[in-house]
């Protein structure tokens, strides 16, 4: 079988370097001063209440200690995060006060399927909080109990598979597996991870791709079949074997991937400022008061992640080429 995805490491070096480079290139740099000397504001591209919202109060709760003043989120849910990013790119100022916290897969892949108004090059991540990898659950009461079943049953039939929104790197991860095997699969959003693990449990679908914190959380009442990408926490996903494991594949890890991103302006404009933000962010993983945040927050500690600018640059390249490559399976286009 062909490789899913050629993903040129030439290519991601040079996507990585040039972010790099930002905070070294600045022919107007205005100096931190007291930097920071207000509150830096976070635009966040979903709804308060959600997983994002927890992940970003329980990272900047230690991370506020570290920076010397406190971040004042601002919620813009709609079109898969797409007008959190409007907002941000068209009206926040690039000067450092304020940042965006998205969820770099599924909001990464919204650029493949539709360009934005903005460049994608004007923004970039440049700390990643987590990597929670996509995976593939039955409900457990399915009359198909393994991934065997699925196959078997996906070349006999096209068979119903939830997801939370068509681009989303769970439903690139479930498309690949057609690719490999020859199963038929019907991609159905469900709008959100609850739904999703609803619509599996209940039938609604024959089966249902996730990233995978949500299926840990749902418990007994679905069975993992297999990750895309590492399985960290065992049992917790019942054993799942990777995809790359199975069936020889090299798909990176599809994952739900949240991190911080700023203006690539205000970088350039402000290179100690960018510093200061990269440093203290990095200081953070290394208090363990973030680790207890985090887990009181629901989160899963083992996909507590620390991510710089060269690793969210690798993983943004990595989903564009992934989109573009499924944007017809993706968009019915």
């Amino acid at each position: 079988m062909s490789k899913t995805s050629d993903l040129s490491r030439r290519k991601f070096l040079g996507t990585s370097a040039a972010a790099s480079g930002l905070i070294l290139a600045a022919p107007h740099i205005a100096h931190a001063a007291g930097y920071p000397e207000r509150n830096i504001s976070v635009i966040i591209p979903t709804r308060e209440g959600g997983g994002a919202d927890r992940n970003f109060r329980a990272f900047s709760s230690i991370w506020k200690t570290k920076l010397g003043t406190d971040f004042e989120p601002g919620f813009f849910p709609g079109a898969s995060g797409r007008v959190g990013y409007e907002v941000y790119m068209g009206k926040n100022e690039p000067d450092a006060y304020s940042l965006i916290f998205g969820n770099m897969g599924p909001e990464v892949l919204n650029w493949a399927m539709q360009p934005p108004t903005f460049d994608v090059d004007d923004y970039f991540y440049f700390g990643r909080v987590d990597t929670d990898p996509g995976c593939l659950f039955v409900g457990s009461e399915s009359k198909l109990q393994t991934l065997d079943d699925i196959i078997a049953e996906g070349k006999k039939r096209k068979l119903n598979v939830g997801t939370s929104r068509m681009a989303h790197p769970a439903s690139i991860g479930l498309l690949s597996l057609g690719e490999v095997t020859g199963a038929d699969f019907n991609l159905i959003p469900l709008s959100g991870g609850k739904n999703t693990v609803a619509g599996a449990v209940t039938g609604e679908v024959d089966f249902s791709v996730l990233t995978s914190g949500s299926v840990i959380a749902a418990g007994d009442a679905v069975k993992t079949l297999l990750i895309f990408g590492e399985n960290r926490v065992g049992e917790r996903l019942h054993n799942a074997p990777s995809m790359n494991d199975v069936y020889g594949t090299d798909l990176p890890e599809m994952l739900s991937s949240r991190a911080f991103g700023i203006h690539k302006k205000a970088a350039d404009d402000h290179p100690d400022r960018m510093d200061k933000l990269m440093t203290t962010f990095k200081a953070t993983f290394d208090d363990p008061a973030l680790l207890e945040a985090y887990v009181a927050s629901k989160g899963t500690p083992e996909y507590l992640n620390y991510g710089g600018v060269d690793e969210c640059a690798a993983f943004k390249a990595a989903m564009l080429e992934l989109g573009e490559k499924y944007k017809p399976l993706l968009t019915g286009a």
